[in-house]
Parts: structure tokens; C-alpha cells; sequence
């Protein structure tokens, strides 16, 4: 199991880098009743024989992993939403895009803690490659949204450490500003 709803975050929005998508668009919802992601992007997608297997543990696409034979990300997903009170929804067609909807019941007891949002959102935006994410995080009443060009167009490059200092605290900031309600 992951250790945080951040690590199932930073797990699912990393395919979506790695199907090529150039457009990736996060989405965390925190309402008190449930804890709700949407991953959107406009990468390979799959077609319909691939979208069957994906919730095999003993399937994982070809050339994905250089030495990995399995793929447990969504299997793992989808387990832990059944075992919290969720569900999930996965829709995705071949030369599209994807999105992947799940959610957990809040309170429920075997639900991991949510981590550490901001140096998930920080990886993300720190992965190599040719995309743009845009991370939204709504927490009752109060909302941030920050886009990777954003961030980087405020803070400088984000492969020197002095940028990603100023990253880090500023996602840490926005963070802190929705637990103050």
C-alpha cells in the first residue's frame, strides 16, 4: 500500500507524464465527506483491450518498465478504494487522453493520511519533460490552483536549487493557508 493519498497522487499523475501528455491537468478535493482526485491529460491513452487489464497486478504495458513485469499502481488504487468506503472511474481512449476519477470516504479508518502535498506537487513539477500541469487543491471553502509554467515563471528554473527553495516554501504556504479554516 502507499504510504499517503500524496504518494496515489504523485503514482497516478506520473503515467500521465509518462503516456506523453503535454496538457495534465490535478485535481485534489477535500470536502469533510470525502477525499476526491481527477487526473486528466491528453497523453497516448489506451484502447480498449488495455483498459480491461490495467486492474491486473500481473499487467503493465509494454516497454513502460525497463525491469518491471507487473504494474500494481492501479490495482493497489482501486483496492484501497474499495477498502475506504470509495470508488473509481477510469476513462481513457487511444490517441486522447485519460482521465481517472477516485475517491475515499474521509473518515474512514483505513484511509492513509494525506501526506505531504506540497513536495508531491513539487515532483511532479520537477519531472523531466515537455508538459504542463496544473495542480488545483480545494479544502472546504478555500482553493489554490498553480500551474508548472506559473510556478517556474515566479520562482526561475526549476532545476537550481535556490528556485526550488522558493518553490517548496511558497507550496508550503498555500498548503498551510488551506488548514487555516
Amino acid at each position: 500500500m502507499h504510504a499517503s493519498i500524496a504518494d496515489v497522487i504523485a503514482d497516478t499523475a506520473q503515467n500521465s507524464i509518462e503516456a506523453g501528455a503535454k496538457n495534465i491537468t490535478v485535481r485534489l478535493v477535500e470536502d469533510g465527506v470525502h477525499v476526491a482526485v481527477s487526473i486528466e491529460d491528453d497523453g497516448k491513452g489506451m484502447d480498449e483491450d488495455t483498459r480491461r487489464r490495467v486492474f491486473d497486478p500481473f499487467f503493465t504495458e509494454a516497454g513502460k518498465h525497463d525491469r518491471r513485469r507487473v504494474g500494481l499502481g492501479l490495482p493497489i488504487l482501486k483496492q484501497l478504494c474499495e477498502a475506504t468506503g470509495g470508488e473509481m472511474e477510469l476513462e481513457s481512449e487511444k490517441g486522447v487522453g485519460t482521465r481517472l476519477r477516485y475517491r475515499f470516504e474521509a473518515g474512514h479508518l483505513d484511509l492513509p493520511p494525506m501526506g505531504n502535498v506540497a513536495a508531491m506537487t513539487l515532483a511532479l513539477f520537477n519531472y523531466p519533460g515537455d508538459f504542463e500541469l496544473v495542480f488545483t487543491h480545494r479544502r472546504l471553502s478555500r482553493e489554490y490552483s498553480i500551474s508548472r509554467s506559473e510556478l517556474a515563471d515566479a520562482v526561475g528554473s526549476l532545476d537550481s536549487a535556490d528556485s526550488l527553495a522558493m518553490a517548496r516554501e511558497f507550496l508550503e504556504s498555500q498548503e498551510e493557508d488551506l488548514k487555516a479554516e
